[in-house]
């Protein structure tokens, strides 16, 4: 047995963590088996068929990010076929939005990929017994999360209803809206978890399952071809590292968006002994400006993060010039390994492939990752991604695992946890629960701060002079925060109340 902080969106995803860790596994292996299990269990929210980043430093060793994020599908097709296969649905989601939908939506994903690469590098326990507790739960019946059932309740017929089989998975027993803490089945994705068990990551490429996607795709205008299965392959990266405190701290590195930015505004942030909410706004104003003009319509997301890491440690903000749905993963163990994994489907493309149960993603439909247009990058292509898993360790031997989901929230939530739990000394889950800011750029680019009640934040906000918005209270609109430490208490998981949060210690 081997003791781990786990921080988990639900339940049962925190269940097989402390399993995991139950069986002698250590933190990658509590990670990982958690994050199956979240993938298989919060339809509407994360699928196996989405993106990943997994972020390792292990006891002993350094840090590296396993980059599982989606791909542009593609590959061997006529370019004829690009530029169709979307639908337009509209949603309250969000305060209203328009996603695209339909197999053209459909990227070509990585997330399994990545957890295989990162148990079989780091874990410790055999990749088939991480993946027996998401089974055991699509089988034997989970309980639908809070946020799942908010965002389902929204789009269920809208999104989901043009595939019956899709539809019956976000769908409650009396016929209705699947309601927070009811119940639901799974068995089709329990069947397919149990050769994802025997079979390795394999299945869902050159597999069966893979099969049965590629055809599927190809009978109804989708571009995810059997070439793009074949070709996927999760990459190893060196994370940007940035010193907060008494940590430093290995974030997301290009051509992930997310990372960047979050070290761009922590570097900043650091800079400043006793930061103010001023100066958060300055600093989110100025990176999510940038972020606007240069990095949302970037025909290459590796160089242009890696010009921005080097603009900012050269020359500070002044260096820049002007102009979905997911789901988290941290864990700790008492040797100091840690492990943090963010993944996301976006917001679905509507439909399953046909008897597995496995929902699948719209990365190609979500309007704030295509800002170029619809299909308009090369096949082979990383998509953007607001992913930005993050671990951490300090000179005296502690270690972090944290990250959030909530979009181009992610960032600024991360930014002011990190800033109160790092650079001031706060605890934890105060960090957590204290209230938070973003700058918020509408359509005509125009800046807007939404934040959450506290007098400081509202003094700073009408100073700023800026247009402002606020809620009545804590809203998962600003994240979802959930974090995992080894330190000066020992270890300790964190969740976020803003929106479902299962944490535990493994005894």
């Amino acid at each position: 047995m081997t003791r781990v902080a786990v921080a988990a969106p639900g339940p049962s995803a925190l269940a097989a963590g402390l399993e995991a860790a139950a069986e002698g596994g250590n933190a990658v292996d509590a990670a990982v088996a958690a994050a199956v299990t979240a993938m298989s269990t919060e339809p509407g929210i994360v699928s196996l068929m989405g993106g990943a980043f997994v972020s390792i430093w292990p006891a002993g060793g350094d840090p590296v990010v396993v980059d599982g994020n989606v791909e542009m599908p593609g590959r061997g097709l006529d370019p004829a076929a690009f530029g169709r296969g979307v639908r337009q649905v509209s949603t309250d989601y969000g305060g209203g939005i328009t996603i695209g939908a339909g197999h053209g939506s459909v990227a070509n994903s990585g997330a399994v990929q990545a957890l295989s690469l990162a148990r079989d590098r780091f874990g410790s326990l055999p990749w088939g017994r991480l993946v027996e507790p998401a089974a055991r739960a699509c089988r034997e019946g989970y309980r639908t999360g809070a946020s799942a059932a908010l965002y389902l309740g929204l789009v269920r017929d809208s999104l989901f209803g043009e595939d019956p089989e899709a539809h019956a998975l976000v769908t409650g027993a009396d016929g209705g809206p699947l309601e927070p803490g009811e119940t639901a089945l799974n068995p089709d994705l329990a069947d397919i978890l149990d050769l994802l068990a025997a079979q390795g990551a394999s299945l869902f490429t050159t597999g069966a399952v893979g099969r049965v996607l590629a055809e599927c795709m190809a009978a109804h205008g989708g571009l995810v071809t059997q070439a793009d299965l074949t070709a996927y392959e999760a990459v190893v990266r060196t994370p940007v590292l940035r010193t907060l405190g008494s940590f430093q701290v290995a974030l997301n590195p290009p051509p992930s968006v997310g990372g960047p930015m979050l070290a761009a505004m922590l570097g900043q942030l650091a800079r400043h002994e006793h930061w103010t909410w001023a100066e958060v706004i300055d600093i989110q104003r100025t990176v999510l400006a940038y972020r606007l003009s240069v990095h949302d319509r970037s025909t290459d997301l590796d160089a242009d993060g890696h010009a921005l890491l080097e603009a900012v440690e050269r020359h500070g903000l002044a260096g820049l010039p002007t102009s979905a749905s997911t789901a988290h993963v941290s864990a700790v163990d008492e040797h100091g390994n840690a492990c943090a994994i963010t993944m996301s489907a976006g917001y679905g493309a509507g439909m399953v492939i046909p008897g597995t149960g496995i929902l699948l993603n719209n990365a190609l439909g979500e309007p704030e990752l295509n800002r170029l247009g619809l299909h308009a990058v090369p096949p082979g292509t990383r998509l953007a991604s607001n992913m930005a898993p993050t671990t951490g360790r300090s000179a005296t031997g502690g270690a972090l695992a944290v990250g959030s989901p909530g979009a181009d929230r992610i960032t600024t939530a991360l930014m002011q946890v990190l800033g109160r739990g790092l650079l001031r000394g706060e605890d934890l889950q105060h960090s957590i629960d204290a209230p938070r800011l973003h700058v918020h750029f509408l359509d005509d680019g125009t800046p807007r701060i939404e934040h959450e009640p506290s007098e400081e934040i509202a003094a700073a906000v009408e100073a700023s002079g800026l247009a402002s918005h606020a809620y009545p209270g804590p809203h998962m609109y600003f994240g979802g925060v959930g974090a995992a430490v080894l330190g000066h208490d020992g270890l300790v998981a964190a969740g976020d109340r803003r929106r479902e949060a299962a944490v535990g210690v493994s005894p």
